[in-house]
């Protein structure tokens, strides 16, 4: 039955009054009988990734109709991440991932939807979106709103995006650009509607859930202002149909192989850290067991094949005009490195799906390499531990030409006194900054360190310093930067007790973060470490801060 749950307040006598209000909203006598599908649309003004995403939405309610459903639109919200970077306001980003899954769980359950197809473009919108999906586990699609084009310097036309402007900062600051330059690379660096451009962190979410099956082949790397966008919303609304008459839910797809697929493209596209967080989360709202190790088990196998933005040199349009994800699975797939039995929402394999890609890369461009030439012969997405985290941390180690330090410690408590350092050319070759009590619950919500990071790239430091930091980093972050630092400093994880000028060694090639000072002095300073005192007492951060739990989990909060 394809109403099986809308049928609780569209049928019988007892339902007139449901009836009477679904007439004013545009249902007539033949629609009670439909499938109500719900339209979650993350349209806002509040930043480029989410503006186009009206025009997507009506198409998918046109395909949706066209295939013999009833749709209703109903709004999530968005943060975005680059306009609150480096600001108070981040610390809202990563909480707006629980606030778009419970709003997205609340609506299609209170209204007794059939399924839902969910349309996002900023970063949280993607992972908000999946784990909504995963815990409710009716039929289901994801729309990606499509990635931002380049703009153009204009006056020696290279291409610009928003992490220029991140990167104009540092290389302003430091003296190395004007401030008629700054102005230039501001006003031309987001020319239009889309996410971020590069492989950061919206286009890796986007890219993982075609991978793993939750959208429609080609669709997570297509441009947000070209008419194949619109196209393949209304084919989203169609194929959402087509799933629900043939029963496939979406933990028929998202299933423990079909993440390892997702991880696998995110290691070989080169993608965010937040991939790491996010896949967490996912799994643990579909009940599936994943930990933080095994990322560090698949990326050993996978080739980095993709030189695109932050560390390369392409953005997200070229990758997509050279074959995009379906062009690198197949090269996976034929290598051994995908399960290709997994099912999509096609209602077809990974392998059906990828029967008729080439088996290797168009020769006339270098976005894609072959699988026998890649950038890396292993995965950029690595696990550290060590006295330092115990739990784990995340690196990302593509531009690197020594995925290696050991150096005095710069001690922050807050994004903004680190940033002050950088810009105030405080900090020397050498030195490895540490800025804490910017986890989950200490922060609360995580920020990601782009504006350092940035600042650090425009110095002309981005291969001479380390950053540890028990927040996150944006998908537009490269260096040698080590995230999601766990245990947090705020529940009195060694990075507390870190002082000026110890030493600490990163090394990726060790999977080491390592605090070098002795057990007995790190002993003392524990016994001397208290908590600090919540700045948030009532509200969502307070409720977060509450609930959260270690980025190792994927920082949940249920």
């Amino acid at each position: 039955m394809e109403n099986e749950r809308s049928r609780i307040i569209t049928q019988g006598p007892n339902r007139t009054p449901n009836r009477a209000m679904l007439r004013a909203v545009g249902f007539g006598d033949d629609d009670f009988t439909k499938p109500i599908i719900g339209v979650a649309n993350g349209y806002s003004t509040i930043t480029p990734c989410n503006l186009g995403l009206n025009t997507l939405a009506a198409q998918a309610e046109r395909g949706i109709k066209e295939a013999g459903g009833m749709p209703q639109v109903f709004g999530t919200i968005t943060a975005s991440d680059g306009i609150a970077m480096g600001t108070e306001g981040m610390k809202f980003s990563l909480v707006s991932r629980e606030v778009i899954a419970d709003s997205i769980e609340t609506a299609c359950n209170a209204q007794c939807m059939d399924g839902v197809l969910a349309i996002g473009g900023c970063d949280k919108n993607m992972p908000g979106a999946m784990i909504a999906i995963a815990r409710m586990n009716i039929p289901a699609i994801f729309v990606y709103g499509g990635t931002i084009k380049p703009g153009h310097h204009p006056k020696d036309g290279r291409d610009l995006n928003v992490v220029s402007a991140f990167e104009a900062v540092g290389q302003y600051s430091s003296g190395k650009i004007s401030e008629e330059e700054l102005k230039i690379i501001e006003c031309y660096s987001c020319p239009g509607a889309g996410s971020c451009g590069g492989m950061y962190t919206a286009n890796t979410m986007s890219s993982a859930f075609e991978a793993m099956g939750m959208s429609l082949p080609y669709s997570s790397t297509m441009a947000a202002e070209d008419d194949e966008k619109v196209q393949s919303a209304y084919e989203s609304g169609k194929a959402l149909m087509n799933a629900l008459r043939k029963k496939i839910l979406p933990l028929n797809i998202i299933t423990r192989k079909s993440i390892e697929n997702a991880i696998t493209v995110v290691n070989a596209i080169g993608g965010s850290t937040n991939a790491v967080l996010h896949f967490l989360a996912i799994a643990h709202a579909a009940n599936i067991p994943l930990t933080i190790d095994d990322f560090e088990t698949i990326r050993r196998r996978v080739p980095v094949l993709c030189d695109l933005k932050p560390s390369g040199k392409y953005l997200t349009v070229d990758f997509h005009k050279a074959g995009g994800v379906p062009q690198v699975m197949k090269m996976l797939l034929d290598n051994g490195l995908l399960h290709g039995d997994c099912l999509t929402i096609t209602g077809q394999t990974i392998a059906e799906v990828l029967k008729n890609v080439p088996t290797e890369p168009p020769a006339n461009h270098d976005v894609i390499h072959p699988f026998d030439k890649p950038l890396y012969k292993e995965g950029h997405l690595v696990i550290l531990k060590g006295n330092l985290a115990t739990e784990g941390a995340v690196a990302k180690i593509t531009g690197v030409k020594n995925p290696m330090i050991t150096g005095p410690a710069r001690v922050f408590d807050s994004e903004e006194d680190a940033l002050a350092a950088i810009t105030g050319n405080q900090i020397k070759a050498g030195n490895v900054l540490v800025i804490r009590y910017e986890g989950p619950k200490g922060g609360p919500g995580m920020r990601e360190m782009l504006a350092p990071t940035s600042a650090i790239i425009g110095a002309g430091l981005g291969d001479k310093v380390g950053l540890i930091t028990d927040g996150r980093f944006s998908g537009g972050t490269y260096g040698i930067v080590v995230g999601h630092v766990a245990p947090e400093a705020a529940v009195g994880g060694t990075i507390a007790l870190v002082k000026e000028g110890d030493s600490i060694t990163i090394d990726a090639t060790k999977n080491l973060l390592q605090l070098n000072v002795d057990e007995n002095e790190l002993a003392k300073r524990r016994a001397e470490w208290k908590p600090r005192p919540t700045k948030y007492t009532r509200g969502v951060m307070a409720k977060y801060a509450k609930l959260v739990s270690s980025s190792s989990l994927g920082a949940v909060t249920d």
